[in-house]
This record gives C-alpha cells, sequence and structure tokens, in this order.
C-alpha cells in the first residue's frame, strides 16, 4: 500500500512538472560558430537560475545523440564520441563539452537542449567549421584529379632520380599506403566521401634533398555526376541537331541560289533555252490535219459505166 502511495506522489509531481513545462517559454540562444581544433569547447551555458534536469546534445548528421547528461542518472555518449566528449558543468546550469581527439568527421552543425526548471526549455546551436588554412603564395598542384563519391582511386607518386635510401613520408591516412617499389608509393581510396577532397602532398627524402608532388583531389556527388552526363548528353545531341539543319537550309539555299542562276542564263541567251521535245510533235500533227482537209478538197471519180455494161451482159444471159 505504501509502494502504491509513493508512485502515485511520484506520479502527480511529475504531471505537474510536464504542465508547468508544457507552459513555459522555449528560449534560443544565438548561433555560434567553432573552428575545429583538438579540445575545442562547444559551449551551452543557460542564462537564467534554477534546476537543471537534463542536457543533451545532438548532431544533425546523426541519429541518436552524442551526449546527455542527468544530475541522477550521469552520463551516455554515441558510440564514436565515446571517451572524447566531457561536460564540462563550470556552473550548476553549464551544459557545456569539449571534444578532444578531433577529425574530418567532427565537423557539422551540433544543437544543445538544456532543460531546466522551473524556467523550462533552453537551447542553441553551435557550427564546427573546418579551419581556413592562409598562406601568403599559392599552392599549384603537379596533378588534378576528378572523381565522384561512393568510388575508388589510386593516387600514385613516383620519384624521379633513381637513388638509394628513399623515405616515403606525408600522405594522407585514410587509405591503403603501398611501398612495394622504392621509387614509387601509391595511395589506395575506397568508397570515397566528400571530405577526402583536397590537396594530397607526397614527399620523397633523399641524399639530394626532399622532392615534393602534390595531387589536388576533387570530389563530386554521384547524383550530380549523373546528371552531369545526362546534361552533356543533350547538349551533344542538340548540337548534332543544330548542325544537321544547317547543312540542310545551306543546301536548300544554293539550290534555289542555281536555279536562279539557270533563269538569269536563259534571260540573256535565250537561243541557249532547251526546246521541248514535243513541240515537233504537235507540228507534225497540224500538218496531218491540213492535208486531211486538203484531200478533202479534191474531186473523187468513179466510172460507173463499167459497172452498168457488165450488169446488162448478165441479164442478156
Amino acid at each position: 500500500m505504501v509502494a502504491v502511495q509513493k508512485d502515485y506522489w511520484y506520479l502527480l509531481v511529475l504531471m505537474m512538472q510536464l504542465c508547468f513545462l508544457k507552459g513555459s517559454v522555449q528560449m534560443k540562444a544565438p548561433e555560434s560558430k567553432v573552428t575545429l581544433k583538438d579540445g575545442m569547447i562547444l559551449d551551452c551555458l543557460c542564462p537564467w537560475t534554477g534546476q537543471l534536469i537534463m542536457v543533451s546534445w545532438t548532431k544533425k548528421s546523426l541519429s541518436k545523440p552524442v551526449a546527455v547528461y542527468h544530475p541522477q542518472y550521469g552520463t551516455s555518449f554515441e558510440s564514436s564520441y565515446e571517451g572524447r566528449v566531457e561536460f564540462l558543468k563550470t556552473t550548476e546550469m553549464d551544459g557545456s563539452i569539449s571534444i578532444m581527439n578531433v577529425t574530418e568527421g567532427d565537423i557539422g552543425q551540433y544543437h544543445c537542449s538544456l532543460q531546466t526548471y522551473p524556467q523550462g526549455s533552453w537551447t542553441k546551436d553551435t557550427f564546427v567549421e573546418r579551419a581556413v588554412i592562409t598562406s601568403p603564395f599559392s599552392i599549384q598542384p603537379d596533378t588534378k584529379l576528378v572523381v565522384t563519391e561512393n568510388d575508388n582511386l589510386t593516387i600514385r607518386c613516383n620519384h624521379v632520380h633513381n637513388e638509394d635510401d628513399v623515405e616515403l613520408s606525408e600522405f594522407n591516412s585514410r587509405g591503403r599506403l603501398n611501398c612495394s617499389d622504392a621509387m614509387e608509393v601509391s595511395l589506395h581510396l575506397t568508397n570515397i566521401i566528400k571530405e577526402d577532397g583536397g590537396l594530397y602532398r607526397c614527399n620523397f627524402s633523399t641524399d639530394a634533398g626532399v622532392q615534393s608532388t602534390t595531387i589536388m583531389l576533387t570530389t563530386l556527388p554521384a547524383q550530380d555526376f549523373r546528371s552531369l552526363h545526362h546534361m552533356l548528353y543533350v547538349y551533344i545531341g542538340g548540337g548534332l541537331v543544330g548542325v544537321a539543319l544547317l547543312m540542310i537550309l545551306l543546301l536548300t539555299w544554293l539550290n534555289r541560289m542555281k536555279r536562279k542562276r539557270e533563269e538569269y542564263r536563259i534571260k540573256l541567251h535565250p537561243a541557249k533555252r532547251q526546246r521541248n521535245p514535243y513541240d515537233n510533235g504537235c507540228v507534225y500533227d497540224r500538218m496531218k490535219k491540213g492535208t486531211r482537209s486538203g484531200a478533202r478538197d479534191k474531186d473523187i471519180y468513179v466510172n460507173f459505166q463499167i459497172v452498168r455494161a457488165h450488169e446488162k451482159h448478165k441479164q442478156r444471159r
């Protein structure tokens, strides 16, 4: 019976807190930006006083929370941040964290949600950005490569001179490095992602000095690459159709100009006009018709007397 009463009171207090938090105001702090570096601090300090209920950090690219802190139940971290994230807790309402052993994968948008009593919820967004490298001179890469995401690529670096005691150094740590040949080194990248793009440098250290080779790798999303191919085919097809139409128009114009020249030449030289073979036929017909009409006008003589004499001779017999 006592346990039931305790559960009742716990439930009642929880319902009161939820109702109070529902009616409280949710405040959001201005966004901030942090440069990616080891031990960077993501600030989440609530400006008012009260009782801290829970702090949660989430990242836009992750489905699970990065870090969660509860005064009673302790902390919980996402597997990739385990051992690298620490809650500072400089004050009672401080939910700031620090991240150590940072990588390129830590770049992104982080969201801090701090639940308090009795004021309610307080949130803040923090953007972790890559450090901008400023150089007094621009680096011109020796080789430029373009590859799509999720593809594989092998970057090769050859040493010009054939010398002994070659030391290979400074290649990107992501990928498989092949040093089977002392005069050649290759880096094989699999399932390339956007973060793999950038400037790669290969150094050959010998007794004669250091030879450096730079490769600029540009990554393109697979969808953009397919769209680029599709647009390329469309442009090629449109160009071929345009060339065909121009050829048809050119041939039509040339044929028309040829006919005009022929007509103009005939007007200048009537004797060169080709005669119609049917004109002689018409003349022949008229001549024939004229001959027949002339025969009608001539007299026709018949010797009727011979016929009559022959009939009389029959009657006498």
